[in-house]
C-alpha cells in the first residue's frame, strides 16, 4: 500500500498538482481508512506518514491524520468511493474562481470528465459543510472543485483517482489558454481592422 500512495503522491508534486505540504490521499478498506498524515510531504512519503483511523469512529492516531479526515470519511460514507486524492492544481483552482462549473472543450477532457462543478462554500478546509455537500456532488461527478482551495476525486484505487485529478488540470489548461488565445486574437484583430 506504502508503494501506491507514494507513486500518486510523487505524481501529484511532480506533476505541479500539489506545492511541499499541500494535499492528501486516503483509501478505505472496509470500516478503516488510510489517510495521508497532517503536514506530510506527497512527493516524500514514508510508512510514518500513513495513518491508519476508522471510518465511523475516532482513534489514538486520529491527532496525526490530515485536516480533511472528517470530509474523506462523510465522502467515503455517501459514495462508492474507495479511494481519495485531495490536491491543488493551479489552473482548475484559477478557473474556479471565476466559473460555477468547468466544462472541458477539449475531446478527451469532454469524454472523462464531461463537467466539473464548482462548490462555494465559506470554510474550504475540512469543513461541516464540504462534509455534508461534498458527498452529493461524487455521487453524479467524478472530480469536483472547490472554489478558490482545491479539487477531490474519487475512484475505486488511487491511481483512478489521480487520473481525474491530472484530467482536471488538463482541461483547466486548454480553457485557460483558449481564453487568453482568444483575447489576444480579438485584440490583435481590432488593431489591425484599420490597415
Amino acid at each position: 500500500m506504502l508503494k501506491e500512495f507514494q507513486r500518486t503522491g510523487s505524481d501529484l508534486f511532480l506533476t505541479g498538482l500539489n506545492s511541499s505540504h499541500s494535499g492528501n490521499l486516503s483509501v478505505r478498506f472496509g470500516d478503516r481508512i488510510l489517510v495521508t498524515r497532517r503536514g506530510s510531504m506527497l512527493g516524500h512519503l514514508e510508512q510514518r506518514d500513513l495513518i491508519e483511523t476508522g471510518l465511523h469512529k475516532n482513534d489514538s492516531k486520529i491527532i496525526l491524520a490530515s485536516t480533511e479526515i472528517g470530509v474523506h470519511r462523510a465522502i467515503y460514507k455517501g459514495t462508492s468511493a474507495l479511494a481519495i486524492v485531495h490536491a491543488h492544481p493551479v489552473h482548475a483552482t484559477a478557473l474556479s474562481l471565476q466559473d460555477n462549473e468547468i466544462i472541458p472543450i477539449d475531446s478527451e477532457g469532454a469524454y472523462l470528465l464531461h463537467k466539473i462543478p464548482v462548490l462555494s462554500a465559506e470554510h474550504t478546509i475540512g469543513s461541516r459543510e464540504l462534509e455534508e455537500r461534498l458527498p452529493y456532488l461524487l455521487r453524479e461527478y467524478k472530480v469536483v472543485m472547490v472554489r478558490g482551495h482545491g479539487s477531490f476525486a474519487v475512484g475505486q484505487v488511487l491511481e483512478e483517482a489521480y487520473q481525474y485529478t491530472s484530467s482536471l488540470e488538463n482541461v483547466c489548461r486548454i480553457v485557460w489558454l483558449t481564453r487568453v488565445l482568444k483575447g489576444d486574437v480579438e485584440k490583435n484583430s481590432e488593431k489591425y481592422k484599420n490597415w
